[in-house]
């Protein structure tokens, strides 16, 4: 047995030459046994144990030996740290990438920490987390988002598993039911929706609308969009970065996921572009990359604000877009004093899904589409916009008859193909 176990109430003294067993100080009082032991950080571990319990002491001393032995071993002093303590330190390392990390920070503050924060993590079990997702469904309606959440919270417990302070991960046990998926069932706008959201806005940035439509980008892409990306002459344009808000400021950084990409420049969208340049010259801003401390940047941006720098997303959300929303009929016209409904299905990200719609009913295949919406993965896009693609029942059909159609000089059924 691995340790020793140690009775405060007695002690062991020499008295004239004999080994005499004698009654500490402690006597009567307190935890009587201590189970000690070295774990494998090299410092010694202990419990405590009331009297009459000498024999779940050498238990305990048995059950941690073997978890030693397993690779199972929990220290009890690092387990006794909170989710919430150690999902702050988690968060702040579990991604590169800014943006994630603060999406991150912030559902577990909003949505995690008030619920189960403060529970030790060696004490977590599988109905803790149903109770809380019982809790969270009655806040956060959408599945979706509820899923998202529940996925950050199992990252976190996993790396507490993967550091030694939790034994196993209490989101995947079986009687949890993680929250289903529930994507939106896009429904892409009408060319007529677009082009009256596009004559609605200010003329300083109705081309957003042709680049966004004509070549899939997303809002800050759009925004970001330098003049040395785009080549009119070989009809392509280079998606190489964004402009981002973090921590209410702004700065440019690579576009989601990393994924810098090339994208057809249609000659109607190039027009457009190049009209616009005319009127409205490239302005050169200088930003931070990547994050707010990062190192300046200088790009030469399409599109600006009236201030003659770039554009300020929210502001344009508000009070230029959510009108043009208005105005083509998408979205109700507020109500005298009242603000404008929300838009979230209707934001600009409404342009990336008439793009996609416009490519696959003209045969354009998924993992074409993929790349030039930036995806990681076609799968996802099949996913997405999989009910927009053309219907194979017609294929289908004239596919079978020619099979089963009889030669012009035959009057009888079908014969096999050859």
């Amino acid at each position: 047995m691995a340790g020793h176990i140690q009775d405060r109430w007695y002690k062991t003294e020499i008295i004239d030459g004999k080994t005499v067993r004698t009654k500490t100080d402690r006597h009567g009082t307190g935890m009587r046994y201590r189970a000690r032991y070295v774990g494998p950080d090299g410092t010694e571990k202990s419990k405590s144990f009331p009297d009459k319990q000498k024999r779940l002491a050498e238990q305990w001393l048995v059950t941690t030996a073997a978890d030693m032995s397993r690779g199972q071993y929990i220290d009890p002093r690092a387990a006794r740290i909170t989710f919430q303590q150690f999902a702050e330190k988690w968060v702040a390392t579990h991604t590169t990438e800014i943006n994630s990390r603060e999406a991150a920070e912030r559902r577990l503050r909003l949505h995690a920490y008030p619920y189960i924060g403060s529970r030790p993590l060696a004490s977590f079990q599988p109905g803790h987390i149903r109770t809380w997702l019982g809790e969270l469904e009655s806040v956060v309606a959408a599945s979706s988002h509820r899923r998202i959440i529940f996925g950050t919270v199992s990252a976190a417990l996993s790396a507490a598993v993967d550091d030694t302070l939790l034994a196993k991960n209490p989101c995947r046990a079986r009687s949890v039911q993680i929250p289903k998926a529930s994507p939106p069932r896009v429904a892409p706008w009408t060319s007529d929706q677009v082009f009256a959201v596009r004559a609605a806005l200010v003329e300083r940035l109705r081309a957003t609308v042709d680049v966004a439509s004509g070549c899939g980008l997303r809002q800050g892409e759009v925004f970001g969009l330098s003049e040395d990306e785009l080549d009119y002459e070989g009809g392509w344009l280079g998606v190489r970065h964004q402009l981002k808000r973090i921590r209410g400021k702004f700065v440019f950084a690579l576009p989601k996921g990393g994924k810098v990409r090339d994208v057809p420049l249609p000659k109607a969208v190039g027009a457009a572009l190049r009209a616009h340049s005319e009127q409205f010259p490239p302005v050169r801003v200088t930003l931070p990359w990547r994050t707010p401390d990062g190192p300046p940047v200088t790009k030469t941006l399409l599109f600006s604000g009236t201030s003659g720098s770039h554009v300020r997303v929210s502001h344009f959300n508000d009070h230029l877009w959510k009108p043009a929303l208005a105005a083509a009929g998408v979205i109700p016209e507020p109500k005298t004093g009242e603000r404008y409904a929300s838009a979230s299905e209707d934001g600009m990200h409404a342009l990336r899904h008439f793009y996609a719609s416009v490519l696959l009913d003209a045969g354009e295949n998924i993992r074409a589409l993929s790349t030039y919406l930036g995806h990681s993965d076609p799968g996802f896009t099949l996913r997405i916009y999989t009910h927009l693609m053309p219907s194979s029942e017609g294929r289908t059909r004239s596919a079978v008859d020619a099979l089963y159609k009889a030669p012009a000089d035959h009057d009888h059924g079908p014969e096999a193909a050859q």
